[in-house]
């Protein structure tokens, strides 16, 4: 499947494949989550500067399993966890404690791109 491309920046920040075992992220209702890998965590801060819209917040285009789908990483410590949302769990056939491949690319934020509030 094509991955997506936005027409107002062909040219991403930061293009990345790796490894993460899903892990589950307890409160009122369970999320899970693939870390980013700490040998990542550098070049996602560095292209988060570029990217975020706030709150540490990096929004991303991500591949896993063969489901294509937008999201925004979340910081947590020193990287960022990559949601994974129920209907994505589904479509890539794949829960907690799964090893993945994951591929992500994170582009520059547009002005246009900012929520609005």
């Amino acid at each position: 499947m094509p991955k997506p491309v936005r027409a107002d920046d062909a040219e991403p920040l930061l293009q990345v494949r790796f490894e993460a075992r899903i892990i589950e992220w307890r409160g009122p209702a369970p999320f899970f989550f693939a870390p980013i890998p700490d040998a990542h965590a550098a070049a996602f801060r560095q292209a988060a500067r570029l990217a975020t819209y706030g709150w540490g917040c990096v929004p991303v285009e991500a591949e896993v399993g063969g489901v294509v789908f937008t999201t925004s990483l979340f910081p947590r410590g020193e990287t960022y966890l990559l949601p994974l949302k129920a209907a994505v769990r589904r479509k890539a056939n794949v829960t907690m404690g799964d090893t993945i491949t994951a591929r992500l690319t994170i582009h520059r934020l547009q002005r246009n791109d900012l929520p609005l509030g």
